[in-house]
């Protein structure tokens, strides 16, 4: 887990939210009760988006994005994993769409034209298997003017932010 000065967890459902506060009592967390952030502009270095967005409908993932953008600073990053379906693995993705709650879960093209509509620019760092049927998709995202002159080291650079997740 991250440093408590650095880290706020956010989350729609009150009781995820108690169970954080629970397990993690120096951590700061709030319920989102509305699509708008109670935060200031360009407050964030880095929003964390992990196992969220297959719980969300497209049309609602896009007015997050604006969202995002306002709270980001100017050369912030969104890091974020998700489960991925894929073309190759029927089996994985069915077994995926059982198990799982979320009602959206994506192909990797989906996730990163979600994100590329809104005008950010995706880097996808790794594709990984969790468990044995379980398909992950971990990827950046950045406002797209925030991309210039920027060389593609997105794994190195944010490979802390992954083995702090794991």
């Amino acid at each position: 887990m991250f440093h408590p000065l650095y880290y706020v967890g956010i989350d729609p459902d009150a009781q995820r939210i108690d169970y954080a506060k629970r397990l993690y009592s120096h951590h700061a967390f709030q319920v989102l009760n509305s699509k708008k952030f109670s935060f200031d502009n360009e407050s964030f270095d880095y929003i964390l988006i992990i196992a969220v967005l297959h719980h969300i409908s497209s049309d609602e993932i896009s007015s997050y994005m604006k969202e995002f953008q306002r709270i980001l600073k100017p050369n912030g990053t969104i890091v974020v994993m998700e489960p991925c379906l894929s073309k190759k693995k029927p089996l994985c993705n069915l077994f995926m769409k059982w198990y799982d709650n979320g009602e959206y879960i994506r192909n990797e093209k989906e996730y990163i034209r979600l994100f590329r509509d809104q005008n950010y620019d995706c880097r996808v760092i790794k594709r990984f298997r969790k468990c044995f049927l379980y398909h992950e998709l971990f990827f950046s995202v950045k406002p797209k003017s925030s991309m210039e002159g920027e060389l593609n080291d997105d794994y190195y650079k944010h490979k802390p932010i992954l083995d702090a997740l794991y």
